[in-house]
């Protein structure tokens, strides 16, 4: 099932599918891309970010960005 990143609860799981809106240079080096697997750590109330892990390493991310990455999620 296909979601946004920033639908994501606490510690699911899924894999990067696409990334919308011109963003893919931006995020790459935060090491997220097509094809990463990424695990939703936290997510901060009233459209404050979310902090996500890809390889290993914890990232933050504005609710912004996290709405444009879509992410394959395991039912």
């Amino acid at each position: 099932m296909e979601k946004k990143l920033s639908e994501m609860i606490y510690d699911e799981e899924g894999i990067v599918k696409r990334i919308e809106g011109g963003l893919r240079e931006r995020i790459a080096g935060m090491g997220i891309r097509v094809g990463k697997k990424v695990k939703m750590i936290t997510k901060h109330p009233m459209k404050g970010p979310v902090v996500v892990v890809v390889d290993e390493a914890r990232t933050s991310l504005g609710l912004s960005i996290a709405e444009k990455i879509i992410v394959e999620v395991k039912k």
